[in-house]
């Protein structure tokens, strides 16, 4: 899974990161178990961007939803990133759970998007509100 992003994305989501889910699948808050295709360091903390998968356990939400384990993908970051000449940043740190083949659990995203998301998951482009 070695598709090279437009952007030189940096990556400050770690394991124990609680991020706001911005779906309507159910879940509010998750926090961030594990990163999906990590290449492990000895010593070092996994760590995660925009664009990539991590997997996730719910925290806040419908009754049904907590404590769950589910995939997720992030689609936004405090931490500002490189696209070509600019730099990009966002208010918070948000994701949308997405099954194995990369298709999204909800029907509807509330917040906007970060344009990298388009290249590996353009159903979650398809059903988000607006893409920055």
């Amino acid at each position: 899974m070695s598709l090279g992003l437009t952007a030189k994305i940096t990556k400050p989501i770690t394991v124990g990161t609680r991020l706001l889910c911005d779906d309507n699948s159910g879940a509010k808050i998750v926090e961030v178990i594990n990163v999906i295709g990590w290449k492990a360091r000895l010593r070092r903390y996994p760590s995660a961007g925009i664009g990539d998968t991590v997997m996730v356990a719910v925290k806040k939400g419908k009754p049904e939803m907590v404590k769950k384990k589910e995939k997720a993908v992030i689609v936004r970051q405090k931490k500002e990133y490189r696209r070509g000449k600019e730099r990009v940043r966002f208010e918070d740190n948000a994701c949308v759970l997405i099954d194995d083949q990369g298709l999204p659990k909800g029907t509807e995203i509330k917040g906007c998007v970060a344009r990298e998301i388009a290249e590996r998951f353009p159903k979650v482009v398809g059903i988000a509100s607006s893409v920055v």
